[in-house]
């Protein structure tokens, strides 16, 4: 049955044996990871005879589960555009992705590969967009670019993906991991040309560090709580090190438990990393009523600091300490300084507004006029 299929698809398709071919039951599509820029041949499970009518539906492919792909149709009309052709066998040409009835996977049909830059739902459409662009007769910008040019790039892009998240899963969260995901393509086709490594080594290191870092799930090991698995994590790593240094010999000094948080990182963001890190070693204070008394030691040395640089020093203890109490009290401590800086916009702005419309500077009011200025603020936003 496969080899008919097959030759009416060379005869009437074009379909070329050396470009491969995904042979997928109907019944199996959502569960298959189906590549639109190769040959695909959908046949329902019962003509390809195999597995019971009965049995269950599989598990969908993660990443193509979805609620826009519910149903083999669907997912097909995800991966290819509306006007793509189909090849119906036993009848006549002319039908189109977008023309499938809902019933149309009922028999076996033939998708034409889609060129590489139009599989644009697929994990390889990035790929080879990014090398067609550094192709000699292609994008003059892209072919300039180098890993330290695009690194205030990929800052700007993560701050954007940052923002998004606040909403929530939305479209335009997609949008900004898309972008996110360009600077990961465009580093990884450098690395390329450069001879050092592809995007193939990006997903195997990620991948592999993944499942050897999750015992609990891929072995043998047991981590009941989240609190478990954070201290598995940093031993794990710990043996990491260990073994990193005895390869080279001693060489090289092994690694502390704080390296690979980035100097570049935010500092709040940074210090709450390493207090994080640190407790899952066990360095931690016993209760949050330890941290509290440190930060008030720590605001009165503020207080008695007699030189800039003694009240710069005070004061980084003081914002360090603080940060300790966000992660106590589950607090992310960037985030919620962001949120008081957005606090103070909104409400800074109305102030602006109310002495706009009084006709008065803000430097000419008085300091009581500015706080009540400020009280109004807040209760007009309470009252929103």
């Amino acid at each position: 049955m496969l080899d008919a299929l097959v030759a009416e698809a060379r005869l009437r398709w074009g379909f070329d044996p050396a470009e491969g071919l995904q042979i997928v039951a109907a019944e199996r599509l959502l569960a298959s990871p189906i590549e639109a820029s190769r040959p695909a041949l959908i046949v329902p499970r019962a003509v390809l005879r195999v597995g019971a009518p009965d049995s269950p539906a599989p598990e969908p492919l993660p990443g193509r589960a979805g609620p826009a792909s519910s149903d083999p149709l669907s997912l097909i009309r995800r991966l290819y555009p509306a006007e793509h052709p189909v090849g119906r066998f036993g009848a006549a040409d002319g039908a189109t992705v977008g023309s499938l009835e809902p019933d149309g996977l009922k028999a076996p049909v033939y998708l034409p590969p889609l060129a590489p830059e139009l599989a644009l739902a697929g994990p390889w459409a990035m790929p080879w967009i990014s090398a067609r662009l550094r192709r000699p007769d292609g994008c003059p910008w892209d072919r300039e670019q180098t890993h330290s040019s695009l690194r205030k790039h990929l800052l700007e892009e993560a701050y954007e993906v940052y923002d998004a998240l606040e909403a929530g899963a939305t479209p335009e969260l997609a949008g900004e991991l898309g972008d996110l995901w360009l600077q990961v393509v465009l580093h990884a086709q450098l690395a390329a040309e450069a001879g050092v490594f592809d995007l193939a080594d990006v997903q195997a290191a990620i991948a592999s560090k993944i499942v050897r870092r999750h015992p609990h799930v891929f072995g043998d090991a047991e981590a009941r709580t989240a609190s478990d698995v954070n201290r598995q994590w940093e031993r794990i790593k710990a043996d990491e090190r260990a073994a990193a240094a005895d390869e080279t010999g001693g060489e090289i000094a092994p690694k502390s438990a704080l390296d690979g948080i980035s100097p570049s990182m935010p500092a709040l963001a940074a210090s709450q990393e390493m207090q994080e890190r640190a407790a899952n070693l066990g360095y931690d204070w016993p209760s949050i009523d330890g941290v509290l008394d440190k930060v008030a030691e720590e605001a009165d040395e503020l207080r008695r600091a007699a030189s800039d640089a003694e009240r710069s020093e005070e004061f980084g203890d003081l914002l360090f300490v603080l940060v300790n109490v966000a992660r106590r009290r589950g607090i992310e401590a960037e985030a919620a300084v962001r949120a008081a800086n957005d606090k103070f916009r909104r409400r800074f702005a109305s102030v602006e507004r109310a002495a706009a419309a009084q006709g008065v500077p803000l430097r000419d009011l008085e300091f009581a006029a500015l706080d009540a200025l400020w009280d109004a603020a807040k209760a007009e936003e309470a009252s929103r």
